[in-house]
Parts: structure tokens; sequence; C-alpha cells
């Protein structure tokens, strides 16, 4: 146990220090594009929702929303309820500061994988594959064997993080979000683990269509479900809300809890648990993100790196925020259950949230989690399988994965909280140094994109302005 111990610090210390220099890093040489340029990415996202046809789509791809709603449906999963939730618990609240900085830099990296993967795609039968093995093996080539090397060890820890490590924890957030509803306590986690597999092997033996049409339906209800309901709890702590964001500040940076259960806790674990939790929820530096963003349809790889940057913000900003401010604002910290034990995870969240309006808030957590666990397995089987498929060169030998990925759901199901959220951390670090080392070679190829972006842009104003003194002349004739 020491052991194991020492070896999540180290990793922790590795995912830290590598996703918030990487990020940093990035958006400089980018002059912060989840600045200057949010308002553009917010404008293309929307823009593309409310037009009836979004343009034509290419056989084998996604339109550049269904894309979003897919990386987003794999983004917004239990690291927003459970794990805002076991963030806390250990560091205190101070790790909600450390995963607004994490999402910061975050949505900077989510824009650089995103170009990469449009840059660097491929086809495998007939469908647009890319990503992080597919960016490195191609972008990196001058290195020979080196870049092969890195390419497959990704795409190994990728099956393994997402389809196996990460899978498990989705589908015990499923069973502990089900039997935290009244009256279905002494359910059988294994019944919840068959009925979960069932349902998403019928989705995703469906393939890239029927996961991205699930995702485009589901994403956008369920997280204004779980958004709403939280704002209504933060209406009635509204006393609270002012003094929380106060607290998370001071315990950001002194490690000492002004209100409330939680006492102490270390700064350095407050940084370790919001970076890792952060991590986990959106994604950032991890390349999975990138994998769907290579299957979008659209004009121009920085397009789609804008399109998936507010990804990471809607992920973490807005729908981890409100978790955390519900947890902290509702005074729950520290509470403990009938053995004596402190609650931590979904068990905390269900807490802040049935603490002013009862058994109502147990039923917006849980249908909250299962939603958002059960659309994390839906994208993550999706991102595991691309990477299976790169390892194999053919879609021939998916159906081995997909049959050792319901296995997983069903066994995640009856497995112990602390187990599969280690285990999930020990992948995550794997699959995200890798990444990171192509992101920062790479980053002169994206500086080059982006500039040639801006001409790109320059050149629709000029037709745009074009276009509407035609028109302005045409109405001064008439």
């Amino acid at each position: 146990m020491q052991i194991g111990g020492m070896m999540m610090a180290k990793i922790g210390k590795i995912l830290v220090v590598g996703l918030l220099f990487a990020g940093l890093f990035l958006s400089f040489i980018l002059g912060f594009p989840q600045i200057t340029k949010i308002g553009k990415a917010f404008k293309l996202v929307f823009g593309g929702l409310f037009k009836k046809k979004e343009g034509p789509k290419e056989e084998g791809s996604m339109s550049s929303f269904q894309a979003l709603a897919t990386a987003v449906a794999a983004q917004v999963g239990t690291g927003n309820v459970a794990g805002v939730a076991t963030a806390i618990t250990a560091g205190g609240p101070g790790a909600i500061f450390w995963m607004w900085l994490s999402a910061f830099f975050g949505m900077g990296t989510i824009f650089v994988e995103a170009v990469l993967a449009q840059k660097y795609r491929s086809k495998i039968d007939g469908e647009f594959v890319g990503g992080p093995a597919y960016y490195i093996s191609k972008g990196l080539k001058k290195t020979g064997v080196f870049a092969k090397i890195l390419a497959g060890f990704f795409a190994i820890a990728i099956v393994l993080a997402l389809g196996f490590m990460g899978n498990a924890v989705q589908s015990n957030s499923i069973a502990s979000g089900i039997k935290g509803i009244q009256g279905l306590e002494n359910i059988n986690p294994a019944i919840i683990g068959v009925v979960i597999a069932i349902l998403a092997a019928l989705i995703f033996i469906g393939g890239i269509d029927r996961i991205a049409k699930f995702a485009e339906l589901v994403v956008p209800v369920m997280a204004v479900v779980y958004i709403l309901g939280s704002i209504v709890i933060l209406i009635m702590f509204a006393g609270q809300v002012g003094p929380t964001f106060a607290w998370i500040f001071k315990s950001a940076f002194n490690g000492t809890a002004a209100m409330g259960g939680i006492a102490g806790a270390a700064v350095k674990v407050a940084v370790q648990k919001g970076v890792a939790r952060g991590l986990f929820s959106n994604e950032a530096g991890m390349g999975s993100a990138a994998i769907t963003a290579a299957a979008a349809t659209t004009d121009n790889p920085v397009r789609q790196g804008y399109i998936n940057m507010t990804g990471t913000f809607w992920d973490t900003i807005v729908v981890c925020s409100i978790t955390g401010l519900t947890i902290a604002s509702s005074g729950v910290l520290g509470t403990t259950d009938a053995s004596g034990a402190p609650l931590k995870g979904i068990a905390l969240t269900m807490a802040a949230f049935s603490s002013n309006i009862g058994v109502i808030g147990t039923y917006i957590v849980a249908i909250g989690i299962i939603l958002f666990a059960f659309s994390t397995i839906l994208g993550w089987e999706y991102n595991g399988e691309k990477a299976w498929e790169y390892l194999f060169g053919t879609h021939k030998y998916n159906i081995i994965y997909r049959v050792a990925f319901s296995l997983v759901v069903f066994v995640g199901a009856t497995q112990t909280l602390d187990l599969v959220w280690n285990l999930s951390d020990i992948a995550n670090a794997l699959m995200a140094i890798p990444n990171l080392i192509s992101l920062l070679v790479l980053s002169p190829v994206i500086k080059e994109e982006v500039v040639r972006f801006q001409g790109v842009l320059a050149k629709e104003r000029a037709e745009k302005a074009a276009l509407a003194a035609k028109e302005e002349g045409a109405k001064a004739h008439i």
C-alpha cells in the first residue's frame, strides 16, 4: 500500500506539472485563444446549432456539432459529479480553484489537439479517424521509429485508460447513483452492470452514426436539467455563495478551511486533486477529445479547434463549478454516514443537493450521474475503439474490443470507489505523457495553421462586406 501511495503521488506530480506547463505554453504562443477567440468559438457552436442544415456531411464523418456533442458526452461524466466531490473531500474547497485553472489552460490544449487531429486525420475502411496516435505518427515521422513507438504507446494507453479503467469508473458511478435512490438501496450492483452493458452495446454496435445521434440529442438536455437543478440549490443557499467563493480562493493557497467540516487540507493535495479531477473531467491533455474532432466535417482545422475548445468551458467552468459550489455552499462537508465515515463521491453530492429540497435533490443527482456516465461510456467506447483500430489498421477486430468493453462495464459496477479512481488516475497519466510530448513538439505547426486561418477569416470578412455593399447598392437602385 505504501508503494502504491508513492506511485500515485509521483503520477500526481507529473500530471500537475505537465498539464499546467503544456497548457500555459500552448496558450501563450497562440495568443490565449480561450480569451481572444472565445466569442468566435461560441458563435461557431450556436450558429451551427440553430441552422436548419449544417451543410453536407462527408461519408464516414460527423457534423461539427455532433463531433462537439460526442466529445462533451465523453467529457461530462462522473468527474463532474463524483470527481468534484472526491477532489473537495481530499483537497478541500481550494481544489475547485485548481480545477478552474487547469480548465482555463486546458481550453488552449484542447484547441491544439483538435486542430492537429483534423490536419493529420486518415480514413480506415471509409471512415475518418484521427487523434494523437495519428498526429504523433505523421507529425513526428522524421523521428522514425520513435514516432511509431510513441503513437503505439498512446493507442495502448487510451484503450486501457478509457476502454477499461475509466469505463469502470463510469459504470461504478451509475451503480452508486442508482443505489442512492430511495427504495433501490439494496439492489444488486451486478444487475445494474448487466443492464448498463446491454444498453450501451445496443448503441455502440450501431457505430459512429448512432453514437453521434445519441450524443447530439441527449447531451444538451442532460446538461440543462442538471444545471437548472443546481441553480435552484444555489439560489436557496444564496447567502453562502459569496463566502464560499472566498473560502475557495483562501484554501487554494493556504490549505485552511474557514468554514465547514474539512480542516487543514494541504495546498499540494488541493493542487493535485483539483488538476487530476479536472483532467479526468475535461480530458484536456489526454488527447481523447481530439479523436472525435478528427471525424468532424469542416472546411478548416482551426475552425474545428475553436468549436472543440468550448467543450472544456461547459464541462469544467460551468458544470464542475456548479457541483463544487453546491457542495461547498450547502454545509455538508464533513458529514458522516451511519457508520461514522465521512461522505464522499456521489453520496456527498447527493447530500448537498438534498440538504434543502429533500429527496428531489437526490433524484436530480441520480438521474444526472446516470445520464452523464452513460453518455461518457458511449463516447469513450468510440475513442478507445478508434485507438484499437489504429493498432490493427482495420475494423475487422472491433468486435473483440466491444465485447471486452461491455464486460468491463459490468465489472466496474461491482468494484469499490477508491480502487477504480486510483486505477483511472494511473491510466490517465500514461496517455497524457506521449500526447503532451507531441503537442509541444508540434506547436510550431499549430502556430502556422492559426496564422494561415487569419488570412481565411480576412477573406471571408472582405467577401461579406462586398456582398453587403452590393445588396445596399441594389436597394438604392430600386
